[in-house]
């Protein structure tokens, strides 16, 4: 269900650069209304002839449309009457006539952790969290210290990935981690749910966000040189809790062939650029899957796409991966650092540079 306490902290930032100030501080938005899928928004422009007006509309027509289970938006512009206008010059005064757009939140100290890489699709079903695991995999391998934090909370895999059971334990009032055989650190919700695996996680926006913010400040990660964020798919609050609060490096976007998935994975890309985290590159999962007796290639969801949204969004194609049936495996008996991939590699060459 499409929040309006989300969309309006979308909307701030959405700004008008002749006053300096989003539009939501600035009063511009002037109604905003919820039916379905559908978002009804009401901006009152400074005047009717404001030059902004055209730009500040199709702004707030992009962001709203990155949101998740929106399908129209309609936006009426008007222009501010008098007590609108004397409001907005109270504000200017109070900045002293020269507004400021308001800060974004302050990201949550990185300690020792040298770098942090989130993995992003807005869409479900693209094989994100492998992608993750297998980039945790290829970074440990070349001997680096990683760990993974799996944001999604509602549906957590990466322990049964990797075949991790253990719960983190408190020590010195600090959650020690997980590790995996090979001595990567995995904090995620199902090494939370005693041994459930299959028990929901049945929990709203805020608390989610919470047990977001608690894996990353209230874990002892010691000294990393990588931290791998699982994103779940879409643009809630999960996702602008981590990319608004957590000290991100850059994103590696996750994508398949269908021209669907690409559609809905922009939608992520342009709320990830909206809050100014860069995009290292694009991965199209699924890109196909080779004949396993005559080695022909067979593209089973369509022609790759994934250059095509590498090129829209200014950003580096990492490359394309198979189906491939000894990764299911691998992932499914909690073997996935005994899989290799020379495709991956490849990847993960470009990636790491």
């Amino acid at each position: 269900m499409v929040d309006q306490n989300q969309i309006l902290g979308l909307l701030k930032t959405v700004v008008d650069n002749e006053l300096n100030m989003d539009i939501v501080t600035a009063g511009m938005v002037r109604s905003l209304r919820v039916d379905g899928s559908s978002v009804y928004v009401n901006i009152a422009l400074t005047s009717d002839k404001c030059p902004m007006g055209q730009k500040i509309k199709e702004e707030v027509e992009e962001t709203i449309k990155s949101m998740e289970g929106v399908e129209s938006v309609n936006i009426e512009l008007s222009a501010m009457n008098a007590d609108e206008q004397n409001a907005l010059l109270e504000k200017l005064k109070e900045r002293g006539s020269r507004a400021a757009a308001p800060a974004p939140p302050e990201k949550l100290p990185k300690k020792d952790i040298k770098q942090i890489i989130a993995v992003l699709s807005g869409k479900g079903g693209v094989g994100k969290s492998t992608v993750t695991s297998m980039l945790a995999v290829e970074l440990s391998r070349r001997g680096f210290k990683v760990g993974v934090l799996d944001a999604d909370i509602t549906g957590p895999s990466i322990p049964k990935m990797f075949g991790v059971i253990e719960a983190p334990f408190v020590l010195e009032g600090r959650i020690i981690p997980a590790s995996s055989k090979g001595g990567i650190k995995i904090m995620s919700m199902n090494l939370l749910l005693g041994g459930e695996e299959d028990a929901p996680v049945i929990w709203r926006g805020p608390l989610i966000s919470s047990a977001i913010r608690q894996f990353f400040t209230d874990v002892d990660w010691a000294e990393l040189d990588y931290l791998v964020v699982d994103l779940p798919p879409g643009t809630s609050d999960a996702q602008l809790t981590v990319l608004q609060l957590i000290p991100v490096d850059g994103i590696v976007v996750v994508s398949s062939p269908q021209e669907l998935a690409s559609v809905i994975v922009g939608k992520a890309v342009t709320m990830s650029k909206r809050l100014a985290v860069p995009i290292l590159g694009v991965i199209e999962n699924m890109s196909y899957v080779k004949c396993p007796h005559c080695g022909v290639q067979i593209n089973i969801f369509g022609e790759s796409r994934g250059h095509l949204l590498a090129d829209g969004i200014n950003t580096k194609y990492l490359g394309a991966l198979p189906i491939d049936p000894a990764l299911s495996k691998a992932c499914d008996e909690g073997k996935i650092e005994e899989y290799t991939s020379d495709a991956f590699k490849a990847v993960a060459a470009k990636l790491l540079g």
